[in-house]
């Protein structure tokens, strides 16, 4: 497939201002461009995967053909994306919906979850809200399962160093969390 262009140019022939794009990969863009580069909103279309029922699609902000500020990124298998972008990454504050109706709203950094947020497990009702590193639960967080919940310490994804267990009655145990290896 050729690639196909209709819209503004600038005095060097380049895409500026609005234009369409259909590439010869079979991606499409509509939106606005700067002095050749997708610059500005816009939403593309990737071309559908063999297999998939729905293309990928991402709607929102560009500079120099990046996906930079504000924007929402549709996922072939229904997952969504909604946030701050930056040089293609996923950066800043944002809200992701899984496929399995999980959803993670809070930092993120070079497309991880990092910084504070909060990680909803839709199957169990759990909440964890609390500190991220690397996509992990690290750092100061609450994990609220029903009526109990850990304040306390993590790393890694697992409850290790000071913390409180809460129980459904109200009573509390305070303590250092370690980690048992089984054999």
């Amino acid at each position: 497939m050729p690639y196909l262009y209709e819209g503004d140019r600038n005095e060097q022939g380049e895409r500026h201002g609005k234009g369409k794009a259909r590439l010869p990969n079979g991606d499409a863009y509509e939106g606005e461009y700067r002095n050749g580069y997708r610059h500005g909103f816009g939403k593309y279309v990737f071309k559908k995967v063999k297999g998939k029922s729905r293309s990928a699609c991402y709607i929102g902000y560009y500079e120099k053909n990046k996906k930079n500020g504000q924007g929402t990124f549709l996922y072939p298998d229904g997952a969504k994306y909604e946030g701050s972008w930056k040089d293609d990454l996923r950066q800043g504050f944002g809200t992701y919906y899984y496929t399995n109706a999980d959803t993670y709203r809070g930092e993120w950094d070079k497309d991880r979850r990092n910084g504070h947020g909060t990680y909803t497990y839709a199957a169990s009702g759990m909440v964890y809200e609390g500190q991220w590193v690397e996509g992990k639960r690290s750092g100061r967080g609450k994990l609220t399962f029903g009526k109990q919940c850990y304040i306390g310490n993590f790393h890694d994804d697992k409850m290790l160093g000071p913390g409180t267990y809460i129980f459904p009655n109200g009573s509390q145990q305070h303590g250092e969390y370690v980690i048992v290896e089984e054999e």
